[in-house]
């Protein structure tokens, strides 16, 4: 999805060639005087009737990137509304009707969306809460623009290619960037829950609804008192309907789905409610690793997949694709996350579409919605037990030295945020799900699984599930042995032999083992790389490569960030192995 006003018709055919990967089934736009939206369509709901632009009866026009669950309850509200698709997106219109710029409280979905008023000539643009679809804007003296990603912008020349200092540092030491800053200074993000209204190129005006509840009066104050009575096997049977009813909204789609499973508790609660609520079986992908038996879990997931009777497949990623297809993930991430998960999702993203499916279910906000992290559990500790005394970034243990500066940002939204909740968990999740959520966790879904054309579905972040977690008391989600005590206590219950109080390994990807194969060839290569260069001694990135075994993160943030850079600034073509990349960066100094 894309848009402008007051831009060059030229610039169309690059915004919409910049997205076609994002919905490769339809391609259309819808152009007014000074306005024009480019939309490219991934069929998934009304496969034959549901291309956009979509329009009401007064030839206001939308698109939107994403997926409205509650669109059926939505449409019932309107009985006499001239609906001329089955479309989830359609019912869109006839709230903005009833409601204005609100008509977003009433949605229950993920989703980026953009609706020209035809009668006021505005433009209103609006994200989900969560921020699980990406949207970005330009807006100078002479135009604004808006896109689903970065670089179609950069493309079509509306932003120019420069970097922000401290975005980069941010991306460096928090594996990505805070706030509505992108590493682009001309280009900005549509915070989630955000929406924006445009008139005549300008922003005019711009609202928010919280996601995290920002204090906890917003919780609830009767059902909270009422769950803190109740029994853990009774909050166990609140959340079998909560999470139930959320992976039902999640599966309604035309398209085939499948489920990214690791074996994990959460991708088991979401294998166990897809087998009870669907009319259809969802099958499941799992991935793992070559020559990595003792630490592979994914033979475990195929155990438990079965045993539930649910059929899973697994992929193997192997060292060779690991050097074959980074240059392509660092392409596809235009909005630079650090986050070597992204490795393994972006080839289930492939499998998933090699497969015809569309959809992929995931568990993705399960930690920070329900207390998941360890970090959470050390933060009971009384100060002088934790374990670090200040905020550590990537490199604080490193010889490159990048400043104090990104650590401004967290740190004053953590000043905040004590302010509002009574626990240091809680104020740990409102960082995590008002800043790494959107702008690590959910860009690195969304950029691996879009790149194929398929689309990530989030069960556990939706507005029911997290009004139920926040009404729970602390210690269903968090204590000194472990977090996510109410998903565990229900696993045990339904499905014991996942074993969901062991500690789980996950998607860990062997790529410090992959790297130190060839440290002393990879980190020459990464230190000449130009946009290394200007933040890294040479010496001190061989450094890096050299202990990449122990401690991989370092290492692979700047063979990340170099291939990035070789991208999307220095613009090297993609298809090519990580050599060949960082070979032809080195000759352009």
């Amino acid at each position: 999805m894309v848009g402008h006003t007051n831009v060059p018709a030229g610039a169309l055919t690059i915004l919409r060639r910049g997205i076609l990967h994002r919905g490769p089934d339809a391609q259309d736009q819808f152009v007014t005087e000074n306005t024009a939206l480019v939309v490219t369509r991934l069929a998934i709901v009304d496969l034959a009737h549901g291309d956009q632009p979509l329009f009401s009866p007064d030839r206001s026009a939308i698109v939107v990137n994403g997926e409205i669950y509650n669109s059926p309850e939505l449409r019932s509200l309107f009985p006499d509304y001239p609906f001329k698709t089955k479309s989830d997106c359609e019912v869109i219109l006839s709230l903005y009707g009833a409601y204005g710029p609100s008509f977003a409280d009433h949605l229950r979905g993920m989703y980026a969306i953009a609706l020209f008023d035809a009668q006021t000539r505005e433009l209103i643009l609006s994200r989900d809460p969560f921020g699980i679809k990406p949207l970005y804007f330009v807006e100078d003296k002479d135009c604004f623009a808006f896109a689903s990603e970065i670089a179609p912008l950069i493309d079509a020349a509306l932003a120019p290619i420069r970097l922000d200092e401290t975005a980069r540092t941010e991306l460096l030491q928090l594996k990505y960037s805070f706030g509505s800053k992108t590493i682009f200074p001309n280009v900005q993000r549509v915070e989630p829950g955000e929406t924006l209204i445009i008139r005549d190129g300008k922003i005019r005006a711009r609202f928010s609804t919280p996601t995290w509840p920002r204090h906890p009066q917003f919780r609830g104050a009767a059902k909270d008192i009422h769950r803190r009575a109740l029994s853990s096997d009774q909050l166990g049977t609140e959340f079998e309907k909560v999470i139930f009813d959320s992976v039902k909204m999640h599966l309604r789609a035309d398209a085939p789905s499948r489920l990214l499973y690791s074996g994990g508790i959460d991708s088991t609660i979401l294998m166990l409610a897809a087998r009870e609520v669907s009319n259809v079986q969802v099958p499941a992908l799992t991935i793992g690793y070559e020559g990595e038996e003792d630490e592979d879990e994914s033979w475990d997931a195929l155990k438990l997949a079965d045993e539930a009777g649910v059929a899973c497949e697994r992929i193997e990623m192997r060292c060779d694709d690991f050097w074959n297809l980074a240059p392509r993930i660092a392409a596809a991430v235009d909005d630079p996350m650090a986050d070597p998960a992204v490795l393994p999702l972006y080839m289930l993203g492939a499998a998933v579409a090699k497969q015809g499916a569309k959809v992929a279910i995931c568990g993705e906000g399960a930690d920070e919605i329900f207390g998941g992290y360890r970090r959470y559990q050390r933060a009971l500790l009384p100060g002088f037990l934790r374990r670090q005394s200040g905020r550590r970034g990537v490199f604080s243990k490193t010889t490159i030295a990048t400043g104090d500066v990104w650590m401004e940002a967290p740190d004053d939204l953590e000043q905040m945020q004590s302010q509002l909740w009574p626990s240091r968990p809680q104020i740990l999740q409102a960082v995590d799900v008002l800043e790494r959520l959107p702008n690590c966790l959910l860009i690195k879904l969304d950029r691996a699984l879009m790149a194929h054309g398929v689309e990530g579905r989030t069960p556990f972040l939706d507005l029911e599930v997290l009004r139920f977690a926040s009404e729970l008391p602390e210690k269903s989600l968090v204590s000194l042995r472990m977090g996510k005590r109410i998903l565990r206590d229900w696993v045990h219950k339904a499905f014991p032999q996942a074993a969901p109080y062991a500690r789980k390994k996950g998607f860990n990807v062997p790529l410090g083992k992959w790297m130190h194969a060839r440290r002393s060839e990879l980190g020459a290569m990464v230190a000449r790389q130009k946009g290394v260069m200007q933040i890294a001694d040479p010496v001190f990135v061989q450094q890096i490569f050299d202990e990449c075994r122990s401690n991989e993160q370092p290492a692979w943030s700047l063979l990340f960030y170099a291939l990035w850079h070789s991208h999307h600034v220095l613009r090297i073509d993609r298809n090519q192995d990580i050599v060949s990349v960082l070979s032809e960066a080195a000759r352009l100094r």
